[in-house]
């Protein structure tokens, strides 16, 4: 039997899944730089800040072949080994964003079922949540590199199967178009972010419900609307 909760009827989501870069993790400014590194150590043209930013959130592989179009297929791992080497060695500089810890463990102490739904890999965000301590705050989560990137709904949907929570009872935050894309592609709801990699006037079309500035404020919707 799936491990579920039931539904609380004052409220109107039981599990909330949240991206990691550029929503809970302030990541973006180095993710463009080590992209755009990458491209150029394998001989491509360095993509503008605005391109390199919009593929974050897709699976490593499928966001730099977006990123650098003029590079080969066959330099494909190679391109992918130097944003690694890149992305190691500013990794540590990173941090949640201010204000994420209380959030979570507001959340938590709420009996949400909480996890995450990233791009990154799955020892990638193992790493990430080692290096922040929030293992145990995370009920489930999932990578590009385990299911499919997005906005392929998969993730979402293994997630839904895994907790035993029908879509309508699903909430997505993200930083980018394809975080929300994937909401709708699963039937979920969403709120954005629009502190991370992707302006918030992009965020128009695909319905979220909330656009927060700050984690501050994306707290403060919770707490009366979810």
């Amino acid at each position: 039997m799936p491990a579920s909760r039931p539904a609380t009827p004052s409220r109107q989501y039981d599990l909330i899944a949240f991206d990691w870069d550029g929503t809970l993790f302030d990541s973006t400014a180095i993710i463009t730089r080590c992209i755009q590194l990458a491209v150029v150590d394998v001989g491509g043209r360095m993509p503008t800040d605005k391109a390199a930013a919009y593929v974050i959130g897709l699976g490593l592989m499928q966001a730099l072949a977006h990123a650098a179009p003029d590079v080969p297929p066959e330099k494909y791992p190679e391109l992918g080994m130097r944003y690694k080497y890149h992305y190691s060695a500013h990794q540590n500089d990173i941090s949640l964003f201010e204000g994420v810890l209380p959030l979570m463990a507001n959340l938590k102490a709420r009996n949400y079922l909480l996890a995450v739904a990233t791009g990154k890999s799955r020892r990638g965000l193992n790493e990430a949540l080692r290096t922040v301590e929030l293992q145990g705050l995370f009920d489930g989560s999932r990578t590009a590199d385990e299911t499919a990137g997005k906005p392929d709904p998969l993730m979402l949907r293994e997630l839904m199967q895994e907790f035993g929570v029908p879509p309508e009872r699903v909430l997505m935050v993200g930083d980018t178009t394809h975080d929300l894309q994937m909401a709708l592609n699963a039937g979920c709801h969403s709120v954005a972010v629009s502190y991370g990699a992707h302006e918030p006037q992009t965020f128009t079309a695909l319905g979220p419900r909330f656009v927060a500035c700050s984690v501050a404020e994306l707290h403060a919707w919770f707490a009366t609307n979810a």
